[in-house]
């Protein structure tokens, strides 16, 4: 039935990743997948999330369909959490969120309810992007471009490529943003850089969508927030995705949110409206498991302030591998300028290696990162982190 129809190739990330457990040494590293590992490499199930399951379980509740718009308790604690309790747009109730099938869910409703308000709008994305940000708005009907975002020879954010990107596109251009943590270069605009941008934003009536995957991952859970609470702020209307897979480490219970800020309580709810009329011809409910245990969570205060323990370790392991790496290939490669590694933030960075350097540490040494050249961070161990650096700089040294 199906024949005639392209196979698929697969993800590039999940290849990858099936070559490293594939491969027999003993000495290799996994710097492919985006998940949080502990030191001694295992992915975290936190204690408060497994008390909050715990609690919801002994209540017995029957386990009838969501509604299409999901839990309110949760719901409301993600906009306390993204926007903060105090926020005028959270206080004047002019957020419309609903629970999404994870963050990557948020992005395909959104993108849906944007192609039908705006059908001849596109979607611009920065370069480099994640790529499934391509595939999901394309998914959705939406012609998707890229604008200028990193300079490889910085290894920062190309901002004047990028404002001059962003002025020249018509009004109503849908513009995906990165509130913190940069998939995949790890590279955040300032604060100052934020505000130019919002200014521009205003004044060409450009729709920012902004894809919030890694909220406390690079300087805190209300410091990571900035961009999205600055924006609501300056009266900006826009969309936000948010995720809980890394920072709840809930990776398989899809949990994450869409928020959008509207201009009053009337409209909220009428987007509230038309974001249930595509989820119910998406998905029609969401589950409830993870989000009750997450409500739970970011609504108890002795949960919530295990949570922020928890966070708080995570990022500063990360922060440390960061260091790490910086401090060995100052010794090992001298000429290589690996401060990248400590200007960067959240998950990933990009480490400007060639895609023949690439390869070669793929196959002489084990290291196993995306042929973009991306790492990701909590890959990287106390047991490992100088494996890394001495391969690294085996590939980068002259000969």
């Amino acid at each position: 039935m199906f024949e005639h129809v392209a196979p698929y190739a697969g993800d590039p990330i999940f290849r990858i990743a099936a070559q490293y457990q594939a491969d027999q040494r003993e000495n290799k590293v996994n710097l492919t997948i985006g998940l949080y590992f502990e030191d001694d490499g295992s992915v975290p199930l936190l204690a408060c999330t497994q008390t909050a399951e715990q609690r919801w379980a002994s209540q017995k509740q029957p386990r009838i369909y969501t509604p299409m718009e999901g839990l309110a308790s949760y719901r409301n604690a993600v906009q306390r959490l993204v926007f903060g309790a105090e926020h005028e747009a959270y206080q004047s109730q002019r957020i419309a969120t609903i629970q999404t099938l994870g963050g990557t869910g948020a992005l395909k409703v959104g993108g849906d309810l944007l192609h039908e308000a705006y059908p001849d709008s596109q979607m611009w994305i920065s370069d480099p992007a994640w790529d499934n940000h391509h595939a999901i708005f394309g998914g959705c009907g939406i012609k998707t471009n890229k604008y200028r975002y990193f300079d490889a020879t910085t290894q920062a954010v190309d901002f004047e490529g990028m404002m001059d990107d962003l002025s020249q596109l018509p009004a109503h251009s849908f513009v995906l943003l990165h509130p913190c943590c940069h998939n995949p270069t790890g590279a955040d605009l300032s604060p100052a850089q934020w505000q130019a941008l919002i200014t521009l934003i205003k004044s060409h009536q450009l729709i920012p969508f902004l894809d919030m995957a890694y909220q406390g991952f690079g300087q805190g859970l209300d410091e990571d927030a900035y961009a999205v609470r600055a924006m609501a702020e300056a009266g900006v209307h826009f969309l936000v995705a948010n995720s809980f897979s890394k920072n709840f480490s809930y990776y398989a219970e899809r949990c994450g949110a869409l928020s959008i800020v509207c201009a009053d309580k009337t409209e909220a709810e009428l987007t509230i409206g038309k974001l249930n009329a595509w989820v119910r011809k998406n998905y029609s409910n969401p589950p409830i498991h993870g989000a009750a245990a997450i409500a739970l969570v970011l609504t108890d205060p002795e949960l919530f302030q295990s949570w922020v323990n928890d966070v708080d370790a995570m990022r500063a392991r990360i922060h440390a591998m960061r260091h790490a790496v910086h401090q060995h290939l100052a010794r090992l490669a001298p000429q290589y300028d690996a401060d990248y590694m400590i200007k960067q933030q959240g998950m990933f960075s990009y480490t400007g290696l060639s895609l023949e350097q690439i390869l070669r540490l793929r196959e002489e040494f084990g290291v196993y990162m995306l042929d973009s050249g991306r790492i990701s961070v909590p890959g990287l161990t106390t047991k490992n982190v100088a494996y890394y650096a001495q391969s690294l700089a085996a590939v980068v040294n002259p000969d």
